[in-house]
């Protein structure tokens, strides 16, 4: 039997690593399965393990308030030794570009025990943004045996990195989640009943944004923007859960509390926020799951960053790179909002990020791979 760990903390990474443990569960005669949880997040994670029937065999209970990066990575390190030492996996498995996956890769390599990336290989090649994650990313590539990338560009760039360990392209299990999520929300109906305030008459666009290197003027630019829009056209309502960070909270509430088709609500669980995705006309993000996710649903995104790692949307014309200046966010919203024909061409534009069996490619290798 096959011993296998799972190391995660954020909401991103519970959704994203979700399917995998489910698929590893059908087969308990052949894989161990335990979870351990860092608690990076609390409760945004503790909705999502929930909604997935999730459980925790360790949790570290990280998030402490007015926590640093220091923090959690040195706070987390430590409390992973005992771990390690009690559970001895064969195989960690890690996902993506927290600061829960880094930490979690260096605990199994200082154990000696093989470790698997799971989303390896995307890079935006600026180590400042997204910060930290970036670098995250690329510090968990030379420990990894194993690397499971979401695409070939993702795979090309462990290739010209001259990556160490094995290379596997299965997709992203983002698209297996989101699938499982929104047939199980539209199927249990009532999500509607948390959002009493929606017109449904008007346009729906989901608004999230929530990162470090947008603090300040860009952040203050984004919000001027989404303001501008719906003055500019009566029929559309944007809905914003907001980041509980108080350097947003404090931006977004001086800049579009009160106006109005302008919903500013706390972020909302996992069922919640797929319903929104389901239901909008288009997005306005700065998050790499909804990069993701969204085209899946047919829904056009604009990107509200300077750079992405996930640029294969940008290349698909699923995404548009908008940045954070007020006049190139409107722009590209009129023109989502105003000529069919762009809004069409993103809408049906083929996602690159996967097809929903990204779980099950993942699972077949496990059983299967030496390591």
């Amino acid at each position: 039997m096959r011993k296998l760990l799972f190391i995660f903390g954020t909401r991103p990474e519970a959704i994203k690593m979700a399917p995998i443990i489910h698929a590893c569960l059908q087969y308990p005669q052949e894989l161990d399965v335990k979870v351990c949880l860092t608690g990076q997040h609390r409760e945004m994670l503790d909705q999502v393990l929930h909604f997935f029937g999730i459980k925790g065999d360790y949790d570290l209970s990280l998030m402490q308030p007015g926590q640093t990066l220091f923090d959690i990575t040195s706070k987390g390190l430590s409390l992973l030794q005992p771990v390690m030492a009690e559970s001895r996996p064969d195989l960690v498995l890690v996902q993506g570009d927290t600061t829960s996956a880094f930490v979690g890769a260096l605990a199994a390599f200082y154990s000696k025990v093989a470790i698997a990336h799971v989303e390896a290989g995307l890079r935006s090649n600026d180590k400042y943004s997204p910060f930290p994650e970036e670098i995250n990313r690329k510090l968990i590539g030379p420990l990894a045996d194993i690397h499971f990338t979401p695409t070939s560009r993702a795979t090309d760039n462990l290739v010209k990195e001259a990556t160490r360990g094995k290379i596997f392209e299965v997709g992203n299990t983002v698209i297996d989640a989101l699938l499982y999520g929104v047939d199980k929300v539209r199927k249990a109906g009532g999500q509607a009943d948390s959002f009493p305030f929606l017109d449904p008459a008007k346009k729906l666009i989901l608004v999230t944004g929530h990162r470090r290197e947008s603090f300040g003027k860009p952040f203050e630019n984004i919000c001027d923007a989404l303001v501008d829009l719906v003055r500019a056209y009566p029929d559309v309502q944007i809905v914003y859960p907001v980041h509980l960070n108080p350097h947003i909270q404090e931006v977004v509430n001086a800049r579009m509390k009160g106006v109005p088709s302008i919903h500013l609500i706390p972020p909302v669980e996992y069922p919640q926020l797929v319903w929104l995705l389901d239901k909008c006309y288009f997005v306005i993000t700065d998050s790499g799951g909804i990069q993701e996710e969204a085209p899946a649903l047919g829904k056009p995104v604009l990107v509200i960053r300077d750079v992405t790692e996930r640029t294969e949307g940008i290349d698909a014309g699923t995404a548009i790179l908008v940045g954070t200046s007020r006049e190139k966010i409107l722009t590209h919203a009129r023109q989502l909002l105003d000529e069919p024909a762009v809004y069409e061409r993103m809408a049906k534009a083929v996602n690159p990020y996967g097809d929903g069996t990204t779980a099950k490619k993942i699972t077949d290798i496990l059983l299967n791979e030496a390591l």
